[in-house]
């Protein structure tokens, strides 16, 4: 029998030894900054609310036991959030590409906090599971009869401190674009179909040194299964083409994380692909092979740029050049390529280096959209329409 007066300092210890036992069986890991924002994006845009109902899968998950099935039902419940999220901006219903962002961005606070059975480990692959699912990773497989093959990348939204509303065109144009069949007639009346699929990226540091990018894209260019290769972001005024992507991260600006690399106009980093640095100096730039000249008559309110500027570090400052041809960089350290010092440059840069070291002969590069503020969906409509000329024009030369 247990005596009810025991000294407080027992009951204590006892206390906490039963709920040490209790969450030793248990893995818990903390929810990001990036996941922290979700309250607040949900008062700054009510509709969030009503989104993705995803109340069947809360109560089921608590009840799951096994790692496979908990596998197979966060590969499901991506996949689900995945395609609801193309259906309604496909249909007309929800245009816009911040729902799938901050759904994603709830669902995953939630599973990292709820109880369960499995190791950090475990649990780390399951939440790994589900983000690649939603961001259209496993929706990746050419289904149409079509002539050519084109996969895209989209990002997420971006700078959400300074805006929590904000919107990406590229993210949209991933939404919009995913499973549809584009086609082109040539001056002889013969048309050239082409299906797309598309990918949607994180704006994060670590998940580009952990080898986000190069994971996606190895598959298609060691097998030169598709015809062109385009990633996205949003970028200046218009529409620019990047012509020489840069190996060096020099944005002074924090990824989605709030992550800080420390690098800056006078100090640009050399970024990492797993343990290793991503390249040496051997290829501080590298030419993309889209096929602009084809692309650029695309009709649209916007000027298309054929860009082919670059910033070196050039006797301890930076200096801005435009050039023609890769020789002309021969021994120059990059600062910026035509995308920048950010991850719209960076994710330009490593698919054209894996392209190159896999031999593949697949045209790709970066378009930059249009910048955006906020959230318009006249205009994010419009940049879409005028991407998807581009990839029409595109088929010409293809």
């Amino acid at each position: 029998m247990v005596h009810m007066k025991q000294p407080l300092l027992i009951v204590l210890i006892s206390f906490s030894l039963l709920s040490f036992s209790t969450k030793a069986t248990e893995s818990f890991i903390a929810i990001t900054i990036e996941e922290q924002r979700v309250s607040e994006a949900k008062q700054a845009m009510p509709m969030l609310k009503h989104n993705f109902d995803w109340q069947p899968f809360k109560q089921s998950w608590l009840k799951v036991e096994k790692y496979q099935q908990a596998k197979l039902a966060l590969l499901n419940l991506g996949d689900e959030l995945w395609q609801y999220s193309k259906i309604q901006a496909q249909s007309g219903h929800l245009v816009d590409d911040r729902p799938l962002y901050w759904s994603r961005l709830e669902i995953k606070a939630f599973i990292k906090q709820a109880e369960n059975k499995f190791t950090l480990n475990e649990l780390a692959i399951l939440l790994e599971t589900f983000e690649n699912a939603s961001r259209g990773h496993s929706d990746l497989a050419y289904t149409k009869t079509t002539h050519k093959r084109i996969l895209l990348t989209g990002f997420d939204p971006f700078f959400l401190d300074k805006n929590i509303k904000q919107s990406n065109p590229s993210g949209l144009t991933a939404l919009l674009l995913d499973g549809v069949v584009i086609d082109f007639t040539g001056a002889d009346g013969k048309i050239i179909t082409a299906e797309i699929n598309t990918a949607m990226i994180p704006v994060r540091y670590e998940d580009f040194d952990q080898g986000e990018i190069e994971k996606l894209l190895a598959p298609f260019y060691s097998l030169n299964s598709v015809d062109m290769i385009a990633t996205i972001s949003m970028g200046r005024t218009d529409f620019d083409l990047e012509h020489f992507p840069g190996l060096r991260r020099s944005a002074a600006a924090p990824d989605n994380l709030n992550i800080y690399t420390g690098a800056n106009n006078l100090n640009p980093i050399v970024p990492h692909l797993l343990a290793n640095l991503l390249a040496g100096k051997q290829d501080e730039f590298v030419l993309f092979s889209l096929p602009y000249q084809a692309m650029m008559k695309a009709k649209g309110p916007y000027k298309i740029n054929d860009n082919r500027s670059v910033t070196v570090l050039e006797s301890g400052k930076a200096k801005d050049l435009t050039v023609n041809s890769l020789t002309e960089l021969v021994g120059k350290v990059s600062v910026q390529g035509g995308g920048g010092g950010y991850l719209s440059n960076e994710i330009s840069y490593r698919s054209i280096l894996l392209r190159n070291k896999l031999g593949s002969t697949i045209p790709t590069g970066h378009i930059h959209t249009p910048r955006i503020s906020d959230f318009n969906v006249e205009t994010n409509q419009t940049i879409v329409n005028q991407i998807q000329a581009m990839l029409e024009k595109s088929l010409s030369v293809l």
